[in-house]
């Protein structure tokens, strides 16, 4: 047992013999037991350390979920996305209000430290889930409606083109389960903090779209433009998250469904949609002139 290989200590007789000798007879035996002790269990730490090398050790070998101060929680992969998806959900059923911080942490199977670290808020929080899901529809409204004013170059995007691209991917989102569906759209709320988080989020997108129809109405006011694209967007969202449109369908044309369905509401929403875009210019007395200041005051 002796002679097996130690530390790089060869396994011969001669190595072996070479070592024994260098012991003086008092100090053999306490030789021999040190090495059957390493030539056994190599990796065993020794019983008797000075205290620097203790202190060392401490200091070092952080294993498991421990976080050195300073440094940033060792959150297991997938923990952002279990809040989100578990806020999602709360926020779908409750509403924004009714939801507590405590109920999302629990529903994730995490720590609220977890949620403070990712997001900061129960706002921000709620922010980050509306902008998983807005994010991708509205890229993709930005992108059709690219298509269609390359393809219309030089000339204007027809009125009713623009309003496909507006439509279409909120359509998309709507009829998707995996991202939500229609119980995610009632999220948007009139909340004050909402309205200004998707208007500074998604001033681009809007600001793309109003410059569109801007060029395909060139009679219209801007600030008559702007009114009417509030109604519109107002009408989008109350159709796409309600269940009402969807039973008036079944009821017109039972039986269909899916694309077919989307299909029928598009064919009525989308007219009804382009003449309150198309609409004559409102007489404006000084009466209705002051409504529509204070209106655009608040």
């Amino acid at each position: 047992m002796l002679r097996r290989k130690i530390d790089g200590v060869g396994s011969d007789s001669r190595t072996y013999e070479g070592l024994k000798r260098s012991f003086d007879s008092r100090d053999l035996q306490r030789g021999d037991e040190r090495l059957r002790d390493r030539a056994g269990r190599a990796d065993r730490i020794p019983q008797r350390t000075s205290r620097a090398t203790r202190h060392a050790r401490r200091r070092t070998k952080v294993t498991g979920n421990v976080i050195p101060i300073g440094g940033k929680p060792a959150n297991p992969p997938g923990t952002k996305e279990r809040i989100l998806d578990a806020a999602e959900a709360l926020f779908m059923a409750h509403g924004y209000e009714a939801t507590s911080l405590r109920a999302i942490t629990a529903a994730a199977e995490v720590n609220l430290a977890a949620v403070n670290y990712h997001f900061g808020s129960k706002e921000v929080l709620f922010e980050a889930v509306l902008t998983r899901r807005l994010d991708p529809m509205n890229q993709r409204r930005v992108a059709l409606l690219g298509q269609l004013e390359d393809a219309a170059a030089p000339a204007p995007v027809a009125s009713e083109r623009i309003l496909s691209a507006l439509l279409v991917p909120a359509l998309e989102l709507a009829r998707d389960p995996e991202r939500g569906g229609g119980n995610f759209l009632r999220l948007l709320d009139p909340a004050p903090f909402i309205r200004r988080f998707l208007a500074a989020q998604y001033a681009e997108m809007i600001g793309r779209f109003k410059t569109a129809f801007g060029r395909a109405l060139p009679h219209l006011p801007a600030r008559e433009l702007s009114w009417r694209l509030h109604f519109l967007m107002g009408a989008l969202s109350y159709t796409l998250a309600g269940t009402d449109a969807l039973k008036l369908i079944a009821e017109i044309a039972p039986g269909d469904g899916g694309a077919s369905s989307d299909e029928l509401l598009l064919a009525r929403l989308a007219p009804f949609l382009l003449a309150g875009l198309t609409a004559p210019l409102p007489d404006l007395s000084a009466a209705g002139s002051s409504l529509d200041d204070a209106l655009a005051r608040d």
